[in-house]
């Protein structure tokens, strides 16, 4: 007892302390709180261990009795127990906050917490940082600073300009001019991207279409247009009109026993892109391909004529899976998405003088057209046949992508991606210059925001504006070919401007899962402009998933989806029924858009602050918002779409239980990549960014690892083009069910193989650690 004595006495010998100290770290295994409590006394000046001075030497030091012990050790305890509150309250409330950030219903921290101590463990100086934005009021700075006015002036910088084709006069300027702008927005880094390409143009005379019945030659017509990538050459063929050019419309020409090789055939435009009708007629065996612009479709279009291009993919077609620096440094090879037939466009008024020396079959009730007479063919007694003649020349160009980034102060090496399209045929106002426009007014705002109110993204953002896009998404392409070996682990979400605004009733969605939940929480918080009140997600619907549109090739989102495995969105405001009329014409300008839409401004801003919600909430906070769960219920859907033929597989001695087990594994690895997350340490930076690069590779992960980036270039087994996507792979076990005799056995088992251990490789890899994977399969 006198031991103990002793030793409180020495520890509260009556002295006062010089301060306390709390630390309290937080314990993410468990759901304790620990606390340290730390007392020091400092010696004072004047007086041994603090003692008063004017107090005798001599003095005898204070009885300490019973009482004084006890009254010590509750005062101790007393202490311990208010310690122990603080650093309660102090937890809980951080983690209240951590939970209104994760699901968007309130404050959320923009800058790291502070630490009282270093990644080394010792401890350092806590200094006051910069004040700390949370996210309801970085939302609504972005929703202020963004101006209509300014949306209106870069808009209109298009008006009283003809053409802005790729690398030439206009899209120069409007290059160095975005390159001007990305600088006076003090952006922290802006850069130019030059690339070297092979296009095609119009030749020294039009192309021309006629009529020979015979022996005597009529010109149908010989616009001043053309069609890029297009075979240059003369053909002869009959005339056959097959609808959209879809599979299914050429399907119905096949069952009326009317033969198509050697033909040119008619489609209209619409519903798939014009790549895709062209590649479907060569199909057939048609030696060329004539598009109009239906009246049905497109009001006021009679005598307009569309550009376009007839390339089945994205890129420079004369360095497939290599970019375009310098075509010296690569063979000579092209695309094997090329047409190889020649291609034009006509109006739609020389397609009704068509028809109308047509003397075949009327067409099927269902293929409706605005044009009166409409025919499939000619009769077989009739002579009568179309001459194309195409003089399209290939020309070697240089163009330049430009870029300027904000860098984040964490994770600068992350970034989210904004771009849009700067090339146009024609004026190319909603083609192109509402998509420059929002991309030019982000960047002012988004950089504003940084220099002057202390926003510090945690990951970069990247404003893109890309040339050629007209000749299928070039620009884009190639710089992630040039790039491609860093791009799919540092780019982790891609954001499309392009054709934003073609209307005003309806949205039009295309999107990864892994964005769905990020957009449907955008569109709760963005107001619609078309109505007194309510937001964006009443427009759309709690089924809105329902409708989201497939990415096509002319979409400057598809390759980053389909061959980089970057997640990607893309929208737009549209009427549906009633398309915007010029897209891809001579006619696409200001003023015809404002027709089209009288809230065209207030639909840009709208526009701009959805893009621009996604691309600060993915740099705003901790866990990046990628929903990967969403994958797991595709997954599954795919699973109850293929069981039906589950007897048919097993006639042919093979099975689906393997797939179904991938599936099961993925499902497994979100599931516990999810429970990761819940018990990790949000703030600790690198278990953070350990958990986020996980999430980021889900998309890249479904890039099938077998096939030849160079062969086949969009591997996405959900969104990519091939023989080994999930959607082949259906439509081949729906034909088995058919005809089993049209199906060929080693091409299906390696369709299963393919998918299989693709989903299985994005299981493990979703997991994590090596030791974590589960290999029963």
């Amino acid at each position: 007892m006198d031991h103990a004595r002793a030793a409180i006495s020495n520890l509260f010998g009556g002295e006062p302390t010089s301060y306390t100290r709390f630390s309290i770290a937080r314990q993410m295994d468990g759901d304790n709180s620990h606390v340290e409590m730390k007392l020091a006394a400092d010696d004072e000046e004047g007086g041994e261990m603090g003692r008063p001075e004017h107090l005798h030497a001599s003095m005898p030091p204070p009885r300490r009795n019973g009482k004084n012990l006890c009254f010590i050790i509750m005062a101790a305890v007393l202490l311990l127990l208010i310690g122990f509150l603080i650093g309660y309250l102090s937890y809980r409330g951080r983690m209240q906050r951590v939970n209104r950030c994760l699901d968007g219903s309130g404050n959320c921290e923009m800058t790291p917490t502070a630490s009282y101590f270093s990644d080394d463990g010792t401890e350092e100086e806590e200094v006051p940082g910069p004040r700390i934005l949370y996210w309801p009021e970085l939302r609504n700075m972005l929703s202020t600073k963004l101006s209509t006015a300014r949306l209106e002036t870069s808009l209109r910088q298009r008006e009283g300009k003809n053409s802005f084709e790729a690398g030439k006069f206009e899209d120069e300027n409007t290059a160095s001019y975005i390159h001007d702008q990305f600088t006076n927005f003090r952006l922290d880094d802006v850069w130019n991207d030059e690339h070297y390409i092979r296009l095609q143009e119009k030749g020294s005379s039009n192309n021309q279409v006629f009529t020979v019945e015979d022996g005597a030659e009529e010109l149908l017509q010989s616009p001043d247009v053309y069609v890029a990538y297009s075979k240059s050459g003369t053909v002869i063929g009959k005339p056959i009109y097959v609808n959209y050019g879809r599979k299914e419309d050429f399907q119905q020409i096949r069952s009326m026993h009317v033969p198509m090789n050697g033909t040119i055939i008619i489609f209209r435009a619409g519903k798939i892109t014009l790549a895709e009708k062209v590649a479907n007629a060569r199909e057939e065996g048609a030696v060329g391909a004539l598009m109009y612009l239906d009246p049905s479709d497109y009001k006021n279009t009679e005598l307009l004529v569309p550009f376009g291009h007839a390339h089945l993919g994205t890129g420079d077609p004369f360095t497939p899976g290599f970019p375009s620096f310098n075509h010296t440094q690569f063979p000579p090879v092209e695309s094997s998405g090329l047409p190889r037939i020649p291609v034009q466009t006509i109006s739609s008024q020389a397609a009704a003088a068509l028809f109308r020396k047509m003397d075949g079959d009327k067409c099927f009730q269902d293929w409706t057209s605005g044009i009166m007479g409409c025919k499939v063919t000619v009769s077989s007694s009739s002579n009568m046949t179309v001459k194309l003649t195409v003089n399209n020349v290939m020309v070697d160009r240089k163009i330049l992508n430009i870029f300027g980034v904000i860098k984040g102060f964490e994770e600068p090496d992350r970034y989210v991606v904004l771009g849009a399209q700067r090339d146009s045929w024609g004026p190319g106002a909603a083609k192109a210059g509402v998509g420059t426009a929002i991309l030019l007014e982000l960047a002012r705002v988004i950089s504003d925001m940084v220099k002057n109110d202390d926003y510090k993204p945690r990951r970069s953002i990247i404003f893109a504006s890309w040339s050629a896009g007209e000749y299928g998404a070039v620009g884009a392409t190639e710089w992630l070919e040039g790039y491609s070996t860093t791009l799919h682990a540092k780019a982790f979400t891609y954001i499309n401007l392009d054709t934003a605004v073609l209307g005003s009733r309806q949205m039009k969605i295309s999107a990864s899962p892994l964005l769905y939940s990020l957009l449907e929480a955008t569109m709760k918080r963005v107001k619609d402009p078309t109505m007194d009140s309510g937001y964006l997600y009443s427009r759309v619907g709690s089924d809105w998933i329902k409708r989201v549109v497939p990415l096509d090739l002319d979409n400057a989102a598809f390759p980053f989806l389909a061959y980089s495995g970057i997640p990607v969105v893309s929208f737009g405001f549209y009427d549906e029924g009633d398309e915007y009329s010029f897209l891809g014409t001579t006619q696409d300008t200001v003023a015809n858009l404002k027709v089209k839409t009288d809230k065209l401004y207030p639909l840009m801003r709208t526009a701009a602050e959805v893009a621009g919600q996604i691309a600060l909430r993915l740099t705003h906070d901790h866990e990046l918002f990628l929903d990967f769960d969403r994958y797991s219920e595709e997954l599954l859907s795919f699973q109850e779409e293929i069981l039906p033929f589950d007897s048919e597989v097993k006639e042919l001695g093979l099975t689906l239980k393997w797939l179904f087990y991938a599936r099961g594994d993925f499902q497994r690895a979100a599931d516990a990549l999810r429970r990761d997350i819940a018990n990790s340490d949000r703030e600790n930076r690198i278990v953070r960014r350990a958990l986020n690069d996980r999430m980021m590779k889900v998309e890249y992960d479904f890039l099938s690892p077998y096939l030849s980036p160079k062969d086949a270039p969009f591997r996405h087994i959900f969104f990519g083009k091939g023989s080994h996507t999930l959607q082949s792979l259906l439509k081949n076990l729906k034909q088995l069910a058919v005809n089993k005799s049209s199906v060929d056995v080693n091409k299906l088992k390696e369709q299963l193989a393919l998918a299989t251990w693709t989903i299985k490789g994005a299981a493990n890899a979703l997991v994590g650690d090596i030791w974590n994977t589960d290999n029963e399969i």
